[in-house]
């Protein structure tokens, strides 16, 4: 049977909570949060709080903080996991989003708003991708990247549905109010569905291993020679997807490329809706071809489109957009689908944390870099955005060097081709 668990039909009632879990909470601490740039570094230059000539790097600052802190919490999460159920685990991210939320939106200091990013950062190690990865692998076993595949779509709709919603929102009442209205999900509605709906008495989680260093959790697997070549395509992938997601936004506006605020907010929702496509295909794909391959061919797809940076205009904007947001989509989920394939077990939370911390360090990497260079240039971000394609294709080669290995050891049914 495919669903595992104390009640087979509930398994897609934590898809649903999970899915909508990352709706919220990457759709507010990273994903939906692009729009609120803008006027936030227009008011505190105004005020003075930073330096023009810093303002770029203050906003790829606050990003990197996030991310940052999500790497940090989701390894904490991942050892917290073996102390305590994830629902008391999911409650805390949501009180963590919740408060940073709100705090930002009454920040009129570098350091204030530095904090609130952090709170919002680590409310994603307890109710992120990490946690819900590791709740839909104990309810599925055999569609695990089906529900996967649905699961990790959240993260791309709250992209799309946020700065939907909140653009409106700050032409009508400012950013900052908008800001306090869209945390009233975390409060009002995860919350309350976290409480009374998460269960996670599956037991799928320790099907299909057969990595012996799996089987010994994180210290031993990082012995081996696959999660070092699985990190590095993990950092690789995640630099792009982390600069595009939300700095592109800020290149379609600079003078360069010359795109209007509301246009440049529905490229950036845009992104998000497509990628939506390529998460759902790479989880149903990766049912019925070796996971692995699949991860090979998003991420070959991605660095195909980002070419395009090196002659991007207005007009050529959408043909790097829409196949790198499938290909960035498809390479997300695999990412999530190997790391439950290759290193399940009861170890499985912290090495899911430690993958985090991982690809975080380099989305924190390609922030730090395109912000700087953005800098140096005066706001334009031509060569800032030559990293992606740089990064784009050594993931590539990375994700290769993965399939032969696997392929020379059979390190797992489940991702061997």
């Amino acid at each position: 049977m495919d669903e595992v668990g104390k009640n087979n039909s509930y398994c897609w009632v934590i898809v649903a909570i999970s899915t909508f879990a990352l709706v919220v909470s990457n759709g507010l601490s990273i994903g939906g949060l692009p729009p609120f740039y803008k006027p936030i570094r227009e008011e505190f230059v105004a005020l003075g709080a930073i330096d023009a000539t810093r303002a770029e790097t203050f906003i790829a600052t606050g990003a990197n903080v996030t991310f940052l802190a999500s790497g940090v919490f989701s390894l904490l999460g991942g050892w917290l996991l073996t102390l305590i159920r994830v629902r008391a685990l999911m409650v805390i991210g949501c009180l963590l989003l919740g408060a940073g939320l709100v705090i930002h939106s009454f920040a009129y200091g570098q350091s204030t708003v530095y904090f609130a990013r952090f709170l919002m950062g680590a409310s994603l190690g307890f109710v992120g991708v990490a946690p819900n990865v590791y709740l839909i692998s104990k309810w599925f076993r055999e569609k695990r990247g089906t529900a996967l595949g649905i699961v990790l779509t959240g993260t791309s709709i709250g992209g799309v549905i946020i700065p939907l919603v909140a653009a409106p929102l700050i032409t009508s009442y400012g950013w900052r109010t908008a800001m306090w209205i869209v945390s009233l999900a975390v409060w009002l509605v995860l919350l309350p569905c976290v409480i009374f709906f998460v269960r996670d008495d599956g037991d799928a989680i320790d099907a299909e291993i057969n990595l012996d260093a799996a089987e010994s959790g994180l210290l031993r697997a990082i012995k081996t020679p696959v999660f070092w070549l699985f990190a590095a395509c993990a950092a690789l992938v995640f630099y792009p997807i982390f600069v595009t997601s939300q700095q592109f936004i800020l290149y379609l506006q600079s003078p360069k490329i010359g795109v209007a605020a509301a246009t440049a907010a529905f490229a950036q929702s845009a992104l998000f809706a497509v990628s939506i496509g390529g998460k759902f295909l790479a989880g149903f794909l990766s049912d019925k071809f070796r996971s692995v391959a699949v991860m090979a061919a998003f991420a070959g797809l991605m660095f195909a489109a980002s070419l395009v940076l090196f002659s991007l205009s207005a007009s050529t904007a959408l043909f790097f957009l829409l196949p790198f947001a499938l290909g960035y989509g498809g390479t997300f989920v695999l990412l999530q689908r190997l790391a439950s394939d290759l290193f399940g077990g009861t170890g499985l939370g912290k090495i899911l944390g430690a993958i985090t911390m991982i690809e975080v360090a380099g989305a924190a990497l390609g922030g730090l870099i395109t912000g700087s260079l953005a800098d140096q240039n005066g706001g334009d971000y031509t060569y800032a955005f030559y990293g992606v394609t740089i990064a784009s294709g050594l993931a590539f080669l990375a994700t290769l060097a993965i399939v032969m290995f696997v392929r020379a050891t059979g390190a797992s049914k489940k991702a061997e081709i």
